[in-house]
């Protein structure tokens, strides 16, 4: 995901992925449901080009909306339920690494790229999980 901030206008450029019909809906549903504060990070100005972001802070804490299931996610991999919300985090980086955590059995799939200046994400995950059940459609719960 390219990451770059924007001279100094301090809006942070965020490659999110195009969506539309359904999951452009929810997505935008979202964005607007995002929390002002994340692991007690304020929100800051994004440009997601055609596509749903939001950041907080400063090393920034990214969420993408619509993006592809992750590279690791399947029948056997393990996810972590925070407020009736499944996350999965790539087995390589539940030590305190920079994060890459994605939604599990969602319409949308919703990642959250997480510095590891928030280790553990588990502070995140709680300030985001209330937008996502209200936006983002359970098809399946994490197991």
């Amino acid at each position: 995901m390219g990451l770059a901030t924007a001279g100094c206008s301090h809006t942070l450029s965020v490659d999110a992925p195009q969506a539309s019909g359904a999951a452009a809906r929810a997505c935008a549903a979202l964005v607007r449901a995002l929390p002002a504060r994340v692991a007690d990070q304020p929100r800051r100005a994004v440009d997601p080009g055609p596509g749903y972001a939001a950041a907080w802070g400063d090393p920034a804490i990214v969420l993408r909306c619509g993006v592809r299931r992750p590279r690791g996610l399947d029948a056997s991999a393990s996810c972590q339920v925070v407020d009736r919300v499944g996350w999965f985090i790539p087995e390589t980086q539940q030590t305190g690494e920079p994060v890459t955590m994605t939604t599990v059995g969602r319409a949308e799939n919703v990642e959250v790229r997480l510095p590891a200046a928030y280790f553990p994400p588990a502070t995140a995950m709680v300030d985001l999980a209330p937008a996502v059940r209200r936006t983002i459609r359970e098809l399946r719960p994490c197991v």
